[in-house]
């Protein structure tokens, strides 16, 4: 940390810094799994597959929903790090208030849109009669606390742009504890069944925004937050929305072909879902874990790109890379090695832990690639391009996966047949991300390099 209590993430060497940046938040997500997991597992064994499967069968509806902001507040943190590489002081003051004032309008506008439209989103994704009651209360009262998730992951995005992953990790370990004892309660002892999920997660949610806002109000340097001072500042509005606008559209259309999927997967019944389900959680550890490496590149990139330091790019890139891949085999070997038993945590019906073994097997083996495509994205919108990944991820993840739902899958309709799609998309969109890399880097330094000349003649 320097003077200011900001990381400098533009000297080396890196390998120790994206480490101390990484670990807080890999552990920050891992805890808010294992909250998560808890909220699955608690239903799944006290209020049965039912209820299981309308929990998780939420999971992609509500990411297509509320994903489009949560990539405003990528965008949000993007730019502050730039302004922080630049030690633009001013321009950080007004991009940390022009991103709450746009959390609290856009979490307003998301809850009241999830809890009209939820039930209707449901039946067209063919959720079944036995399911649909219980997806549809819980994602209603989810909905409720879209406000409190929204304020808190602007407030995080700005606070880990300056290299403080701690504080929220700290944040997230004491709400989700909350929202586990909140879980228990509701749901073993007042039998709330996935209303008392539902209401431990919004209850977390809340106290989650208030702390992240009381952190931001006593921050000491640039980025300190001031409620009388929250309003959108023009300039630094246009680009939030350059940067985030793109990455919420590609995280939408990433959750759409989600959605799709998902509805593929309910046609197999409940027992299917609650398999799914289960699995789910578990595959997405690897995800949560890889992705503090995603978030490293992105924001060590953005200071740098701020700092002009475009020497350190490529050192960046394959720094992250690197860890993130380790990581996803490392992970990957344990749940192929110990399916049964990690399934085993959500439920106890066989039936459902042997579809749930089906998905865990394909993810498992395969997810290095999702996790090299991950940090190859979040490194290329580090460096100011936000459009290019959204379109490759639209065609590389999205149309893939669809295009696979309606060729590849109708030859053999079965589980796994579903499941093999995403490898061979994560795979295709790495290719295209690491080819992008190449070039822009190469027209950064050609440009950078033009500028010296001229400033020299």
């Amino acid at each position: 940390m320097n003077k200011r209590g900001i990381l400098d993430m533009t000297t080396g060497p890196f390998f120790k810094k994206i480490l101390i940046f990484s670990i807080p938040l890999m552990l920050t997500g891992v805890l808010q799994l294992v909250y998560n997991a808890a909220d699955v597992m608690v239903v799944g064994r006290f209020a049965g597959s039912e209820s299981l499967a309308a929990v998780g069968s939420t999971s992609s509806l509500i990411n297509l929903i509320i994903n489009l902001f949560i990539g405003l507040s990528t965008g949000a943190g993007v730019v502050t790090a730039r302004h922080i590489g630049a030690n633009s002081n001013e321009r950080i003051h007004k991009s940390v208030h022009t991103a709450m004032a746009i959390s609290v309008a856009s979490g307003f506008a998301v809850g009241l849109f999830g809890f009209f439209m939820s039930g209707k989103f449901l039946q067209l994704m063919g959720t079944p009669d036995n399911v649909l009651p219980l997806a549809t209360l819980y994602l209603k009262i989810y909905f409720l606390g879209a406000p409190g998730s929204l304020v808190y992951n602007f407030g995080a995005s700005i606070v880990r742009a300056t290299g403080d992953t701690k504080r929220p990790l700290f944040i997230l370990g004491f709400t989700g504890l909350i929202n586990v004892i909140l879980n228990v309660i509701l749901v073993v002892e007042f039998h709330f069944n996935v209303a008392g999920v539902a209401i431990a997660t919004i209850v977390a949610q809340y106290i989650s925004a208030i702390l992240i806002v009381i952190r931001l109000t006593h921050i000491e340097n640039a980025c300190r937050l001031n409620l009388k001072k929250i309003r959108i500042y023009k300039n630094e509005l246009k680009s939030i929305i350059k940067i985030g606008l793109p990455a919420g559209l590609q995280s939408s259309l990433f959750s759409f072909s989600n959605v799709l999927i998902q509805s593929t997967i309910n046609t197999f019944g409940s027992v299917a879902m609650a398999g799914n389900t289960a699995a789910q959680n578990a595959d997405a550890i690897i995800y949560t874990c890889t992705n503090a490496f995603s978030q490293a590149a992105m924001t060590f990139t953005s200071q740098n790109m701020g700092a002009k330091k475009y020497e350190n790019l490529r050192k960046v890139y394959f720094t992250c890379l690197g860890f993130a891949f380790s990581l996803s085999i490392i992970l990957g070997a344990v749940g192929i090695l110990f399916p049964e038993e990690i399934i085993g945590i959500f439920t106890t019906e066989a039936d459902v832990i042997q579809i749930g073994k089906q998905r865990l097997y394909i993810m498992m083996a395969s997810y290095f690639l999702c996790s090299l495509m991950d940090v190859s994205g979040c490194h290329i919108r580090g460096m100011g391009k936000s459009l290019e990944p959204m379109i490759i991820t639209l065609i590389g993840t999205c149309g893939l996966r669809i295009l696979w739902l309606y060729t590849g899958f109708p030859l053999k309709p079965e589980l796994w047949n579903i499941y093999i799609s995403y490898p061979i998309s994560w795979g295709i969109t790495f290719i295209a991300f690491l080819i992008c890399f190449f070039v822009y880097e190469k027209r950064i330094k050609k440009k950078n390099g033009d500028v010296k000349k001229a400033q020299t003649a």
